[in-house]
């Protein structure tokens, strides 16, 4: 695991010097050595973080014969393997014993087919010296981050934005196309990023690019095939197919810990495992602590468990670090929890393995059980009156009974956005500033992802719109960047294209039903984890925020935030105040789009007013 920056393009400038500054800036992504490779042409840049061939992998490394270069990140699972064909069928000789330089091998092997041959999580360029192009892609899932940006003659790429700023081409300006939809999914759903100009590469995509030309090709696109199984055939698969994966996960010279909430997705990965160490962190407020549940599975299991507690004021105070670190703004608060855990866990470790990605392979989240009674509703009453009695509940606000008719007022299409859903068009416009309100809808946004599985059932629409949105854009883009905050590998065994193979065959009843999401899933945790861990309701990472935020300190410290003069710029500051107010008097529960706001606050502050 480590980091890259790099540029092509000319400029009067010192390219070795600006190059070095632009690897300082991801530092923390690889704190063991650095290398660079620099011509007229090109300038790449490389963080290393020492997980496998600890003596051999330095880089950028080279080929054999002179004529390419690379620059990677991330961790290939196969590589031994591919390694063997290329020996054996094609008389390459490697000069290390690196995943890096398979990678590279294989690209002068197979060309343009090398990503789709990949079995692991990886961003990469290849340079051409000879003919001066490039070659780069992005893992399947979007594990690892790549973002590129063409300004002033130059192509700057690397695994952070922040890597961009001392490049004298770079123009740094913030998106208003994309500050709207930052309100309503609470992460920029868009390739473009909240740095205009900025993209992300997208999951599953390679590119070329010939110094003019920058173009993307899919060699993945997730898309559903149910298989010819039944429930006991599927449990089985699964328990096979993600021990499969775990051990190849577990590939590296360096010890391999895992995290641990109290949760099956992280227990089923550290029963399979049993690691010499795993991690967990609670909140010092009653209700907001899984701890206790990791701390009795590892009792049963014989692991050892390390637990902090965060307190409100550490909570608070390293806020503009999460912001920082996570390039673009970002409103997840199990953001700020992970890097806790991030940093409780590089402490002892440099790898550790997490459960991310089995709610989008298995069916995880309560929004994607199934409503009999909803459906019979849709079908009874017109689209016209569930729209006004789905507003009418809305207008009433957070009341049990009324759930079934927000829920059910429209179609999945018109409706689902993902995992959080902050503010809807109207609100995100009403407390926006004129200059950046917008005609585009979140179902802009959705809609291109809905067409592509028109035919599908309802749990497979959601499931497909969450592995192109909420996964890339949120849960991974929080994972990477608070882990490597810390110089941390993350490496996720359920986002896997063999685990992957078997999930898009799965069928909905034995995902969801009624009462039970990931249905087939936890019956094949029974075999590794009690009961009580494999069928516990899902959590996720609790926070109080809401609970700490009508305390009279939290209150003022964002209420300052909010009077600050750049606040008007983006936003109607007496509507800001107005839910800080009212979420401190219990009028209502404000607490998610006053910490979205404030989450953009911090981010902009960062970057824009001190740097």
């Amino acid at each position: 695991m480590c980091g890259f920056a790099g540029f092509y393009g000319t400029g009067d400038y010192n390219r070795e010097e600006i190059l070095d500054k632009m690897g300082e800036m991801i530092a923390h992504r690889g704190p063991d050595s650095k290398g660079s490779f620099v011509d007229d042409y090109v300038g790449l840049g490389f963080r290393r973080l020492s997980i496998i061939d600890l003596a051999g992998g330095t880089q950028p490394i080279h080929s054999a014969d002179g004529k390419h270069v690379i620059i990677f990140n991330g961790e290939i699972y196969n590589y031994k393997e591919i390694r063997q064909d290329l020996i054996e069928n094609h008389g390459c000789v490697f000069q290390t014993n690196s995943d890096t330089e398979v990678i590279l091998q294989t690209y002068k092997t197979y060309g343009e087919k090398t990503a789709s041959m990949l079995r692991g999580m990886f961003a990469f360029v290849i340079y051409d010296k000879e003919h001066h192009t490039m070659y780069g892609a992005r893992d399947y899932f979007g594990i690892k981050p790549f973002y590129y940006a063409k300004m002033n003659g130059t192509l700057l790429f690397g695994s952070e934005i922040k890597s961009f700023l001392p490049h004298p081409a770079f123009e740094k300006k913030v998106n208003k196309d994309a500050l709207k939809m930052y309100l309503i999914f609470q992460y920029t759903p868009l390739n473009e990023t909240m740095f205009k100009g900025v993209f992300k590469l997208e999951p599953g995509t390679y590119f070329t690019y010939d110094g003019e030309n920058f173009k993307t090709t899919r060699y993945f696109d997730p898309t559903y095939e149910m298989a010819d199984r039944t429930f006991d055939e599927t449990v089985k698969k699964i328990g096979e197919t993600i021990q499969e994966s775990v051990d190849y996960h577990q590939i590296s010279d360096v010890e391999v810990g895992s995290f641990l909430s109290g949760g099956v997705d992280s227990s089923y990965i550290a029963s399979t495992v049993k690691p010499m160490k795993t991690y967990s962190v609670g909140f010092e407020v009653g209700g907001f602590d899984e701890t206790t549940y990791s701390k009795e599975l590892c009792e049963i299991l014989h692991m050892s468990n390390a637990k902090k507690e965060i307190s409100s004021d550490e909570f608070f105070d390293v806020l503009p670090q999460v912001q920082y670190h996570s390039d673009e703004p970002h409103a997840n608060l199990s953001a700020v929890p992970l890097f806790f855990l991030s940093e409780l866990a590089a402490k002892d470790v440099k790898v550790v393995l997490s459960g991310e990605g089995a709610d989008e392979m298995f069916g995880g989240y309560d929004t994607y059980k199934p409503s009999k009674s909803g459906d019979v509703y849709r079908k009874v009453v017109p689209a016209s009156l569930r729209k006004k009695l789905g507003d009418w509940a809305e207008s009433k606000g957070a009341h049990r009974g009324l759930n079934f008719l927000k829920r059910n007022a429209t179609s999945v299409e018109d409706s689902y956005i993902g995992q959080a859903f902050i503010m809807d068009n109207e609100e995100a416009d009403e407390v926006l500033a004129p200059a950046y309100k917008s005609s585009l809808r979140y179902q802009d946004v959705t809609k291109p992802y809905f067409d592509q599985v028109k035919d599908q059932d309802d749990l497979h629409k959601k499931l497909f719109l969450d592995m192109h949105l909420w996964l890339p854009h949120d849960i991974l883009l929080k994972a990477d960047k608070m882990t490597m905050a810390h110089s941390l590998e993350l490496r996720v065994p359920y986002l896997d294209k063999e685990v992957w193979k078997l999930a898009r065959g799965i069928q909905s009843s034995y995902c969801v039903d009624g009462k039970e999401t990931k249905k087939a899933f936890r019956t094949a945790a029974l075999a590794k984890i009690p009961m009580d861990w494999a069928k516990r309701k899902k959590l996720g990472f609790l926070v109080p925020f809401r609970v700490w935020l009508r305390e009279d300190k939290y209150y003022n410290k964002v209420k300052e935030m909010f009077q600050k003069d750049f606040v008007s710029e983006f936003f109607n500051r007496d509507l800001l105040l107005k839910w800080l107010e009212d979420h401190k008097n219990k009028v209502g529960n404000f607490h998610r789009k006053i910490y979205t706001v404030y989450s953009f606050l911090l981010w902009y502050e960062q970057y824009f007013v001190l740097r």
